[in-house]
C-alpha cells in the first residue's frame, strides 16, 4: 500500500509536483474540502486526467487534516495505491430523512461481497439520519463500519458527498475493501464530561428532541447558553448530549444540527422517547487525552505500524479547542508513531463499530481514527 497526499489551494491549484511522482495505477482516492471550493469545478479536471482508474471520493468538511495540521479554506487529496486489495464504490441518494434506513441497506447490500473486510462510509452530513443510516448498514453487513458524516464549517447549510463528480448533497458513498491482504485497526473517543441532572426524553420524533422531563428542551438549552443563545444552532455543540437507552450501556453522544420552526432540535442521530440523557461540556485536556486513547485503540487492533490513518473528529471539538485543535491530532501522531500518513476532516457526526460488539454506531463529539495497512 502506498500513499501519496496532496494540497489544493484555490489561488495555486494542486502541488503539480507531487501529482506528477504519484502512481497513475491508484485505485482509491479520498478528497476534503472546505464546501466553497469543493462546489467548483477546479481541482476535479487534473484529477480525473490524472488518475483514470482510480475511484475520486469527495466530501465538505468542517476543517481539513493533514499530517498535523488543520486547515480550513483548502482540498486536501489522499491518493492510495493497494497491491494485494480489491477496493468497490457505490453512491446513494436520499431526498428525506424518513429514507436513511433503506439507504444504509442499499449500500451495504451492493458492498456485500464474499472477503468484504471492511466498509467506509461518507455521507451528507444534513439530510441523512446518522442513527438510521447504521442501522440499515448493520442489517446487511456483518464487517467493520467506520466513516463520518460531511460537514459545513459551522454554518449548517448544505453538506455535499460526490463520487467520480462534483461532490453535491443528499449523497451516501460507500467503499468496501476485500481481501485477507488488508488489515484494518479502529477506535474513537470522546473525552466529554457529564454534568446537571439527568433528564429523560419525554418528547421526540427520530432525530428531532422536542421535550425533556416534560419542558422544552429548545428552552434549556438557552437557559445554558446565555448570551450565545443568539448563536444557535452552533453554539449548542459547546454541550452535547449523552444519551443512554437502558441502564449499563455505554453513552452515545449527541449533537445539534439544526432548529425547526416549531421549536424541534435537529440532531444527527435518533433520541428515541424514554431514553436518559445528560448535559456534557468541554474538558480540554480530557478531549486531547480522548483522541490519544482513541489512537491507542486502533493500534491495538493491528499491532504494528500502520501505512495510512484516517482521522475523523467532530466540528463540536473543533470550536471548543479553538487554537489548542492541532493538540488533538499531534497526541494521535505520538501514539502512531512516523509511520502512517495521517488525513482526515471534521464533520458532523462519526460512524464506528464499537469495540466488542457486531454493530457500528453514530457517535458524535469524538474523535475516531482508522488504520489501514497491507500485510
Amino acid at each position: 500500500m502506498k500513499v501519496t497526499q496532496l494540497t489544493f489551494l484555490p489561488e495555486n491549484g494542486w502541488e503539480k509536483d507531487k501529482i506528477d511522482t504519484a502512481n497513475p495505477d491508484s485505485q482509491l482516492i479520498i478528497v476534503f474540502g472546505s464546501r466553497y471550493p469543493l462546489e467548483k469545478n477546479k481541482w476535479y479536471p487534473e484529477l480525473r486526467k490524472k488518475f483514470l482508474k482510480a475511484d475520486i471520493v469527495s466530501l465538505s468538511t468542517s476543517g481539513n487534516i493533514k499530517g498535523e495540521a488543520v486547515t480550513d479554506d483548502s482540498i486536501v487529496a489522499s491518493v492510495l495505491y493497494f497491491e494485494k486489495t480489491r477496493t468497490k464504490t457505490t453512491l446513494s441518494n436520499i431526498e428525506a430523512m424518513e429514507n436513511s434506513f433503506e439507504a444504509g441497506k442499499v449500500v451495504g447490500s451492493l458492498l456485500s461481497e464474499p472477503e468484504l473486510k471492511h466498509v467506509l462510509i461518507f455521507s451528507d452530513g444534513n439530510m441523512v439520519n446518522g442513527s438510521e443510516l447504521v442501522k440499515g448498514l448493520n442489517k446487511v453487513l456483518d464487517v467493520s463500519i467506520t466513516g463520518g458524516l460531511a460537514g459545513d464549517d459551522a454554518r449548517f447549510e448544505k453538506t455535499i458527498v460526490g463520487l467520480n463528480n462534483l461532490p453535491t448533497s443528499g449523497n451516501i458513498v460507500g467503499i468496501g475493501f476485500y481481501g485477507e491482504n488488508i488489515e484494518i485497526g479502529y477506535g474513537h473517543l470522546g473525552g466529554w464530561d457529564p454534568f446537571g441532572a439527568e433528564r429523560i426524553v419525554t418528547k421526540s420524533k427520530g432525530n428531532v428532541l422536542y421535550d425533556l422531563d416534560g419542558k422544552s428542551a429548545l428552552e434549556l438549552y438557552k437557559n445554558y447558553l446565555g448570551e450565545k443563545a443568539n448563536e444557535l444552532p452552533g453554539s449548542a455543540l459547546l454541550f452535547p448530549l449523552g444519551m443512554k437507552l437502558k441502564q449499563g450501556e455505554p453513552i452515545l453522544t449527541r449533537t445539534i444540527l439544526n432548529i425547526q420552526e416549531d421549536g424541534g432540535m435537529v440532531f444527527a442521530g435518533d433520541l428515541p422517547e424514554g431514553a436518559t440523557v445528560q448535559l456534557m461540556k468541554a474538558n480540554f485536556e480530557k478531549l486531547i487525552d480522548a483522541s490519544a486513547a482513541a489512537a491507542q485503540q486502533s493500534y491495538s487492533k493491528i499491532g504494528k505500524d500502520s501505512t495510512f490513518a484516517l482521522l475523523i473528529s467532530c466540528v463540536g471539538r473543533k470550536l471548543v479547542l479553538g487554537q489548542r485543535i492541532e493538540e488533538e491530532v499531534e497526541a494521535v501522531r505520538d501514539v502512531l508513531g512516523d509511520s502512517p500518513f495521517i488525513s482526515g476532516f471534521y464533520s458532523y457526526g462519526e460512524l464506528s463499530t464499537i469495540l466488542g460488539s457486531p454493530n457500528c454506531e453514530l457517535h458524535n463529539q469524538t474523535m475516531t481514527i482508522t488504520l489501514f495497512n497491507e500485510s
